[in-house]
């Protein structure tokens, strides 16, 4: 089976549904989504599909249908995505566990509302749990990153 992850082909001989994310962390070793819940709740494991986010922890790879993108190929040092940028600058993350996910549904999110009220950004990242609670330092990084993003 092939798969595009962050630009790169691949080919991998899994049961096509193996759950997307662990072809991600035990095939390809690409370990920026995380598992959290293995149900689609917590958002730990989000990864952009065609620049959808998606969970995928409960997406069978065989399900897959464009190129996939995770935290690994939002951004990189030096380049480092607007809502990677605003992360650094609010401080968001605590212990970091959910920040690879919370990063890919706000990058998601914004494209889709690029000036978000308030509200907006509860309803969408409130699907994204943060166990430390940093859930105000969440809502002022994606402000952040939706200004960088009007800038840019």
């Amino acid at each position: 089976m092939q798969i595009t992850v962050n630009g790169t082909s691949h080919e991998v001989d899994v049961d096509p549904q193996m759950p997307l994310l662990w072809v991600l962390r035990d095939t390809l070793g690409i370990t920026g989504p995380k598992y959290g819940c293995g149900v689609a709740y917590c958002g730990a494991c989000t990864v952009h599909i065609d620049g959808e986010a998606v969970r995928a922890c409960s997406l069978p790879v065989d399900s897959v249908w464009g190129e996939i993108t995770t935290i690994e190929g939002l951004g990189q040092p030096g380049n480092l995505h607007p809502v990677q940028e605003a992360w650094e600058a609010h401080q968001v993350a605590q212990c970091g566990y959910c920040q690879s996910g919370q990063i890919m549904t706000a990058a998601a999110f914004l494209n889709e509302l690029p000036d978000p009220t308030d509200e907006d950004i509860d309803q969408a990242m409130g699907n994204n749990l943060c166990r430390c609670g940093t859930y105000p330092r969440i809502r002022a990084a994606v402000k952040d990153a939706a200004n960088r993003l009007k800038e840019a």
